[in-house]
């Protein structure tokens, strides 16, 4: 909070010129440092005018947006769109020759050209009105110029202008300049987020000046975009080369791989073949909630989530949700996607979870998957007196045949049975509003952080040639999106049509008139993905091998319960993981500061065979009461093993990692966030935390780790001691305790408050 003249600025830009002002004082008044400048600063007021994202709105101010009651030179021109949540209001002088300030909400794509007019009085069209019409409302999505002046605005949250972001790229240079490091360099970008485009698109236009471009790399281990790799492998005359992230790194790439590119290929594999992805080795390219086929919760946990097509779920289904709910003591919760969720389950339990589930018709609901997660629906005709159609026949139609069907990233769909639009169909990826003669087809809305309302690509259509143009929408889409795209994106971006009209018109022809001549293509391989559909959590299930996956420890038959490893507590009759504390109180940012068994007498202890641990993951052991993380690397043939805890926030999951390379150095990304660990030594690529390491050598068919008595392992690791509890609990200094201390005070320059834990 920044306060001045007892007026409270609700913004950070003011609170960082305060900063400013303060240490420049501070620093020539109190330190007497010289700062070769004639005079001191002062903050006598700061410029109101922001964009920010709230709740997933834009919302944006700027200018005189609250002239006073006596102001006689004032002409308000207002745009108010409830329907598509837009509300605009442009205050001009009288004679409508200046643009004195605005409100924006809902559509706030122009807010740069607009402050720029405002603050600097540019010149204004023959028609003022023209600019009171957002871009959201000519038929189109059109990007905003960005402008050229280097002291135009583009992140408000850390007041960072255009030329201090050219100024970076230039200081880091063509090599260095990429995104992250220009955001982190410059602060632009590290706020509200919602600049980052902006960001982005000044970062390309600097390189191309340098004579570079912006990379479209998926990473440095392929010099491909998603879109260019999944062409090589769809168009390769040999399928057998292509099938699986070994061959194709070995075709079109280079390194181990990452976190970034092994999801993005398994993801690609996934949508042309549609083999189970916890097979063949597909599962050390999954993320943590593929790989699981459970969304991980805070605290390690996982989520259960079945599909329930439609909304429509049967009485017996209900009480066994129910029942099972009681059983493993899940909290549950009836979602917006109309199914029900429920929350704490461990690992190992996961199986067990599903046989019960499974035997009453409740198919995996696929929430962990970048895949069509649901179709919600009303009622339709058959309950609802307004219903012109039988919408949750159709809405169970749908999700039927897209279940299972892996993409870009995820997929939502909604089918109202009239156009009161009470599955909120328009906001969809795809989405079906009733007519009294069909369907009304919408294309390209997502919800989110960036809502955007769907488009309309056909009105009437019968149930059929939905389904026919969903398919190729579908199929066009997991063939050209970028990673992680969503299609309200993807869609915008696409070329307009031949005549104009945008991208929804570029659809249409690709999709209705064949344009590019890939329907059959596309009908082709959407056909496939239906026909070999098959339900994830009953392969598991029904399979030993697949169910030995979900085995917690490697080296025991024992498991640690959730609640060993984080403290549950009661709300309203149920049980939820305590909260995490913030980041650099006590029970995060655990790290040991060098080699804690320095002293240690070490030996060679044998964890299982060779044939126990699955080729590039992780896998956990159990030694004495704590969890350690071994990984295989089959590919550089090396083996090495670290603390399971994440010291970010004390989670026991870094075995569920994915493996690759960062320039070479073997690491790991925590499940989490993500943050780099080097498998080798442990100290964190990404920041300053480290873990701790053991030796890993292989002796015959042996896996051994060179290991510290269990004693000691247990009172520096133990999961009993570094348990997240409840913030109520208190938290007190493992050194407490005389062999923690014995170990502690036998390293040099470790504070005992660095291994602080509850």
């Amino acid at each position: 909070i920044a306060l001045y003249n007892n007026f409270i600025y609700g913004l950070i830009a003011p609170g960082y010129d305060m900063a400013g002002v303060c240490s420049k004082v501070i620093a020539k008044e109190e330190l007497g440092i010289d700062l070769n400048i004639d005079e001191l600063p002062s903050f006598t007021g700061a410029d109101l005018s922001t964009k920010l994202k709230l709740l997933g709105c834009d919302v944006a101010s700027f200018g005189e947006n609250q002239p006073k009651p006596d102001d006689t030179d004032v002409s308000n021109l207002v745009w108010n769109d409830p329907l598509g949540g837009i509300y605009r209001k442009l205050i001009f002088n009288k004679a409508g020759t200046r643009l004195r300030g605005g409100i924006l909400v809902g559509d706030a794509s122009d807010y740069s050209k607009l402050h720029a007019l405002a603050m600097k009085g540019g010149e204004l069209p023959e028609n003022p009105a023209i600019l009171l019409a957002p871009p959201s409302a000519r038929g189109e999505v059109e990007e905003e110029e960005l402008s050229t002046d280097p002291n135009t605005q583009i992140c408000s949250c850390n007041d960072v202008t255009r030329g201090q972001i050219a100024d970076t790229i230039k200081e880091l240079g063509a090599e260095k300049a990429t995104l992250k490091e220009v955001k982190a360099c410059s602060k632009a970008g590290t706020g509200c987020g919602g600049c980052e485009p902006d960001v982005k698109a000044i970062l390309k236009q600097e390189l191309e000046k340098m004579g570079a471009s912006l990379s479209n790399h998926l990473c440095e281990h392929f010099a491909y975009s998603r879109p260019e790799l999944m062409a090589l492998v769809r168009t390769d005359s040999d399928p057998s080369s292509v099938d699986s992230f070994e061959k194709i790194l070995a075709k079109h790439g280079k390194g181990d791989g990452c976190e970034i590119c092994k999801p993005a290929v398994g993801s690609i594999l996934a949508s042309i073949y549609n083999g189970v992805i916890l097979d063949e080795g597909r599962d050390s390219l999954q993320d943590t909630n593929d790989r699981s086929l459970a969304n991980m919760q805070r605290g390690g946990s996982y989520s259960v989530v079945p599909r329930v097509p439609g909304g429509e779920i049967t009485a017996e289904q209900l009480i066994q949700l129910g029942k099972t709910a009681k059983k493993y003591g899940l909290y549950s919760k009836i979602t917006g996607a109309q199914r029900v969720d429920l929350f704490g389950a461990a690992k190992y339990q996961l199986p067990d979870i599903w046989e019960e589930l499974g035997s009453v018709g409740l198919e995996s609901g696929h929430a962990y998957g970048k895949a069509l997660r649901t179709v919600k629906s009303c009622v339709g005709s058959t309950w609802c007196r307004y219903g012109v159609q039988d919408s949750v026949s159709f809405a169970v139609r749908v999700e039927n045949r897209y279940k299972g069907v892996r993409s870009p990233h995820k997929m939502k769909s909604a089918v109202s049975g009239c156009i009161r639009e009470c599955a909120e169909a328009q906001g969809k990826d795809f989405g079906m509003i009733a007519t009294e003669n069909g369907y009304n087809l919408y294309l390209g809305g997502n919800g989110g952080t960036n809502p955007v309302h769907a488009q309309l690509f056909a009105t009437n259509i019968d149930e059929d040639t939905v389904i026919k143009y969903l398919d190729r929408y579908i199929g066009y889409y997991i063939l050209t999106a970028d990673r992680l795209e969503r299609t309200a994106p993807w869609q915008a971006r696409l070329p307009n049509g031949k005549n104009g009209g945008g991208p929804i018109e570029h659809l249409k022809e690709v999709i209705i008139e064949d344009s590019l001549g890939i329907c059959d293509e596309l009908d082709r391989r959407m056909q496939h993905l239906v026909d070999t559909y098959h339900d994830e959590w009953a392969e598991v299930v029904k399979d030993p091998a697949r169910r030995a996956k979900f085995k917690q420890f490697i080296n025991t038959d024992e498991n640690q319960t959730r609640e060993q490893m984080i403290e549950f507590v009661d709300m309203r009759g149920q049980l939820r993981p305590a909260n995490w504390p913030a980041d650099g109180q006590p029970q995060t940012n655990w790290k040991p500061e060098e080699d804690v068994f320095s002293r240690s007498e070490k030996t060679w202890k044998s964890v299982g065979k060779v044939s126990d641990f699955a080729p590039n993951v992780g896998s956990t052991i159990l030694y004495g009461e704590s969890q350690l993380a071994v990984f295989n690397n089959e590919k550089r043939g090396e083996w090495y093993c670290t603390q399971n805890m994440c010291p970010h926030k004390q989670a026991f999951v870094l075995s569920q990692g994915i493996i690759g390379d960062d320039s070479g150095t073997p690491k790991v990304a925590c499940p989490l966030h993500k943050k780099q660990f080097a498998l080798e030594d442990g100290h964190q690529l990404d920041g300053d935390l480290s873990l701790i390491t053991f030796p890993v050598k292989i002796v015959g068919d042996n896996v051994m780790v060179e290991l510290p008595s269990e004693e000691e392992v247990n009172a520096i690791l133990g999961t009993h001691g570094l348990r997240v509890k409840h913030s109520s609990s208190g938290c007190v200094d493992i050194s407490n305790d005389p062999l923690e201390k014995e170990i502690l005070n036998g390293v040099a320059g470790l504070t005992n408050a660095t291994f602080a834990r509850t």
